[in-house]
């Protein structure tokens, strides 16, 4: 069967639309996939939309078998990531693939297999896959937590992705963990005492994010963000063009009441965004706005509710790594936005995620709060 597959690079309009279509045609049977809406998916794709594509180089590819479009696959390279110390995760002569969409393991196989040469003849040695494209958008292959719709910002994998691939002797590099908690009855006791001793003292202070002031909102947890991930598995630092690219990308569905920073007389020092899940109005419109889709999601963004939350980062900045003051400030942002989640959303779940299966300290807030992992990524390396 593989020797009727065609890999063909994307070069043409008409590739780009196959690119994007093939995901809605293969995961129509699976009620938990949620078609992204196909203007987002072309953003992320396109050269000068998504400025990935200034600091790195990327190649998508087609299969096909007797005409048909069975598969894609992008491969790409990261210059940012290059220059990572190799002990993280990235470093010289990595490479990665992503948005990988297989008809049969045999495509899937033909698919990787052109990413790989491709990588090899641009120099890497190296994979870590699948990333699509960055490690900031949906990093890793969907292995546990295929029972459940994915939330904004969270990939949704075929689950017999996982053998085609570990059959191509790709070995696990990371585990990332979601974890689920029932947030509407409030935080065990513990949790509560640990907040009222925060509020007493007066050098902490846990402010909203402020829409009209929103770009230098952004600006402000970005940086606080690089810093406090700069020392984790897989960084690769945001451009400053990024950092503002999210802040567009993110401001429609960011609400003062669950985005929270903390200052240390005066200085922000660490911040926790949550965000509603908008895949729950996605699913129904079939990765198109139209012919009513943009009434409802306007209606959905302007009164939005939402039982179940997500917070996708949070950090603090890494001179006040492992000290009580990190995990105070994080038990207090984490109730705060709590009280108004519930209250304004009628949120009576939320998720954490991803982390680091390592990640010591958010793993121990984790636990904390009676947080139970209900997704696992795994994200897989080759030598090549």
């Amino acid at each position: 069967m593989s020797a009727n597959i065609v890999i063909t690079p994307v070069s043409t309009k008409a590739h780009i639309k196959q690119f994007v279509d093939i995901a809605y045609r293969l995961n129509a049977d699976d009620p938990h996939w949620v078609p992204p809406l196909k203007s987002e998916v072309m953003k992320i794709i396109t050269p000068g939309k998504n400025p990935f594509f200034e600091h790195a180089d990327v190649q998508f590819f087609l299969a096909h078998r007797n005409g048909e479009v069975v598969g894609r696959i992008s491969a790409h390279i990261d210059h940012l990531a290059l220059e990572q110390p190799i002990e993280q995760g990235m470093g010289p002569g990595t490479g990665n693939w992503g948005f990988m969409e297989a008809a049969d393991e045999a495509t899937m196989h033909a698919l990787i297999t052109a990413a790989e040469s491709w990588l090899k003849e641009k120099g890497m040695n190296r994979v870590l896959a699948p990333l699509s494209l960055s490690v900031w958008e949906e990093p890793g292959l969907l292995t546990l937590g295929h029972n459940l719709d994915p939330m904004i910002l969270l990939g949704h994998h075929n689950a017999t992705y996982q053998g085609w691939i570990e059959n191509l002797s790709y070995n696990t590099a990371k585990r990332l963990v979601n974890y689920a908690v029932h947030v509407k009855d409030g935080l065990p006791e513990l949790i509560n005492r640990i907040v009222a001793s925060g509020e007493r003292t007066k050098k902490f202070n846990i402010r909203k994010v402020e829409k009209k002031h929103f770009e230098r909102d952004a600006a402000i947890i970005m940086g606080i963000l690089n810093d406090a991930w700069s020392d984790n598995w897989g960084f690769v630092p945001m451009t400053d063009h990024e950092i503002q690219h999210a802040g567009k990308s993110l401001k429609p569905i960011v609400h003062e009441e669950i985005i929270r920073i903390a200052e240390i007389e005066g200085e922000p020092v660490a911040f926790m965004m949550a965000l509603p899940d908008i895949n729950q109005i996605v699913k129904n419109m079939k990765g198109s706005l139209l012919p009513f889709g943009w009434a409802r999601l306007l209606w959905w963004l302007k009164f939005p509710k939402s039982k179940t939350m997500r917070v996708p980062l949070m950090g603090v900045k890494k001179e006040l790594h492992s000290s009580r003051l990190a995990s105070q400030m994080a038990f207090m942002m984490i109730e705060y936005i709590r009280r108004d989640a519930t209250a304004r959303f009628d949120t009576e779940w939320a998720e954490i995620g991803w982390i680091l299966d390592d990640n010591k300290g958010m793993v121990a807030i984790a636990d904390a709060l009676g947080a139970k992992i209900n997704r696992e990524y795994l994200i897989y390396e080759k030598l090549l």
